[in-house]
């Protein structure tokens, strides 16, 4: 059940993550989340809502899997995986910040997962 609640708050995460790129990229409060200048955001916004798109993809997985319960174990693994890796990159290519808000709860629910909690 903890490993469920976890992939659910990733899954939600990647959601909100989703709706940052692609719809409040340019405004204050996305330009506050990523620390970006409104020169850069505008720039960026196509870049932006295509990345969001692909999170999106990783939150549907994590969904998929949720929705399977027990039988998405290894759909729910792959895209948690997915995840951790990503947030892996992003820490080391863009930010810290990124691996304590994605990759960390992605380990946890790998280990709650992983360990039948």
């Amino acid at each position: 059940m903890i490993g469920d609640i976890l992939v659910g708050l990733v899954a939600l995460i990647h959601c909100y993550i989703v709706y940052l790129e692609m719809v409040l990229w340019d405004t204050p409060r996305g330009r506050k989340a990523f620390g970006l200048t409104p020169e850069f955001a505008s720039a960026s916004k196509v870049l932006a809502a295509n990345q969001g798109l692909y999170n999106g993809f990783l939150a549907a997985g994590l969904f998929w899997g949720f929705y399977l319960g027990a039988g998405g174990f290894q759909i729910k693994m792959f895209f948690l995986l997915c995840v951790a890796i990503a947030g892996l990159y992003g820490a080391a290519t863009v930010g810290r910040k990124i691996l304590f808000v994605q990759t960390v709860p992605a380990v946890l629910a790998i280990l709650a997962l992983w360990l039948g909690l």
